[in-house]
């Protein structure tokens, strides 16, 4: 039950993402340190939705694999104690 409940939330925040990046098509300007581009709002708003994705995807996944080798860790030290 808890994948659907987050899958339609994911769904949700897209479809807000889509809709704003859609109302707004006025051109921004981003300044990095060494660059400056001049993109659409909703070309903004798809790059940084996508990259906050990828980044919340894999502290998940680098959280899951740390929990798996804890728990393998103590499970080895459990078993050499005996």
């Amino acid at each position: 039950m808890r994948i659907y409940l987050t899958i339609f939330v994911m769904f949700v925040l897209l479809l807000i993402a889509i809709v704003f990046g859609s109302q707004n098509d006025q051109i921004i300007t981003l300044n990095y340190i060494i660059a400056r581009a001049d993109m659409p709002v909703a070309m903004a708003v798809s790059i940084f939705t996508s990259i906050g994705f990828v980044l919340g995807l894999l502290v998940a996944l680098l959280w899951k694999f740390v929990r798996l080798v804890r728990r393998k860790r103590a499970l080895a030290d459990k078993k050499a104690s005996l």
